[in-house]
């Protein structure tokens, strides 16, 4: 602008069009000190600041932040700002939040306020949280219902997102008896043409499941995982191709009903690191989680592997990386956190016993704290304070097992 033969090269001030005086010190501020303060009141106006300017770095650290942040509070107004400033990993971000939790959601305000084509993405998902294809339907109901006139002739491109393979006969014979359908018979007529194709069509949605327990080896090379369903006394059994299913070192369920296993991969640069893997099911894979990685702490200074146990437990949307390590006359359990709004792992507070433990120990989250338990004691964590406390000495205990408690899994 200033070193063409621009207008403004020859003016003695310039005018920067949409851009918001505060931003623009915050933007300076980054371009002198490298260090760029990101909060949420400030996110959007940043990220469209940056933007303007082509700042790469300052408009990236604003897309990963918003997406780290998508919560009910946040999440429409994000999505608003994603969809116009076609930011896809917050609009990603946000349709995971969406239908992770589309119950809730479709009764809300903020979701009669869907364009239609974010609706038909959004209800078009495998992974809907859903238990009946009804729920779908009615979503749909309310949604053209909040500005019938306005709405009714897109349910033509609406209806095919939605799977009335899954419903039963009485659940169709009531859709084909709504007032929306018998108002325009070419809606009335689509439904029925889907309904006498049969039951083949899309799978089921991710809410129609069961619950399981996940069983899990942590021998070397074991390639299956194995699920129970208590209620009927089956299993099943998922074995994968070695490379599809990392070794396990440990493994977690989460309060999300996500599956989550720790895998320790040796690097030239880096040395033991352990890395995080997803559980796909839909896909029915094993994908890297995305979150940061951090060392072993089963591996001293020296590289030196070091007896003898790893967990991995969740509290309050928090993991923890335990490891349970012996030294001569001692047992140290070390543990790290991850948080994955900040995607960083810190160091938390050492539990220390001066004796050798027996293997026979076993780490487990309850309520808002982390317990350990051996034989002969039961330690609590406190996450919010980094502290560990000695609890009522208990009864004594002669064995002590780990058992993951799984999440739903799909019916196959």
């Amino acid at each position: 602008m200033f070193t063409s033969d621009m207008a403004e090269s020859r003016q003695k001030s310039v005018v920067l069009q949409g851009l918001d005086a505060g931003m623009f010190g915050e933007i300076l501020s980054y371009i002198y000190s490298g260090t760029l303060h990101v909060s949420l009141d400030k996110v959007q106006p940043l990220y469209q600041a940056a933007d303007l300017l082509q700042l790469d770095y300052v408009r990236d650290t604003c897309s990963s932040y918003m997406a780290k942040n998508v919560e009910r509070s946040t999440c429409m107004d994000l999505y608003k700002f994603a969809d116009v400033f076609f930011v896809d990993a917050v609009q990603k971000s946000c349709q995971q939040w969406i239908v992770k939790h589309f119950t809730e959601f479709a009764s809300s305000e903020e979701f009669c306020s869907l364009s239609v084509n974010q609706l038909t993405e959004i209800i078009s998902h495998d992974e809907l949280d859903v238990k009946e294809e009804t729920t779908v339907w009615e979503a749909v109901v309310r949604w053209v219902q909040h500005s019938r006139e306005d709405r009714l002739h897109h349910l033509p491109s609406i209806l095919p997102h939605i799977r009335f393979n899954l419903l039963t006969s009485d659940d169709k014979a009531a859709i084909l008896e709504h007032p929306l359908v018998r108002k325009d018979p070419g809606n009335s007529e689509f439904i029925r043409n889907v309904v006498q194709k049969g039951n083949s069509g899309p799978k089921p949605r991710l809410g129609m499941i069961t619950e399981m327990v996940l069983l899990f080896k942590e021998d070397e090379g074991s390639n299956e995982i194995l699920f129970m369903n208590p209620r009927e006394g089956k299993y099943i059994s998922c074995s994968y191709k070695p490379e599809d299913l990392p070794p396990v070192a440990s493994a977690t369920v989460t309060g999300d009903n996500d599956i989550y296993i720790l895998r320790d991969i040796t690097e030239e640069d880096n040395g033991d690191q352990m890395f995080l893997y997803k559980y796909n099911y839909t896909e029915n894979v094993w994908q890297h989680a995305g979150m940061s990685s951090t060392s072993n702490l089963l591996i001293d200074e020296e590289g030196t592997m070091l007896y003898y146990q790893e967990d991995l437990i969740e509290v309050d949307g928090i993991l923890y990386y335990i490891g349970i390590t012996a030294h001569h006359e001692s047992t140290v359990v070390r543990m790290r956190k991850y948080n994955p709004h900040t995607d960083q792992w810190q160091g938390c507070a050492q539990l220390q016993f001066n004796e050798h433990l027996d293997v026979i120990s076993s780490a487990l989250s309850c309520g808002p704290y982390l317990f350990f338990l051996t034989k002969k004691e039961v330690h609590r964590y406190d996450p919010s304070q980094d502290q560990w406390s000695k609890q009522t000495k208990p009864p004594l205990i002669t064995q002590i097992g780990r058992l993951e408690t799984s999440p739903d899994f799909m019916k196959r």
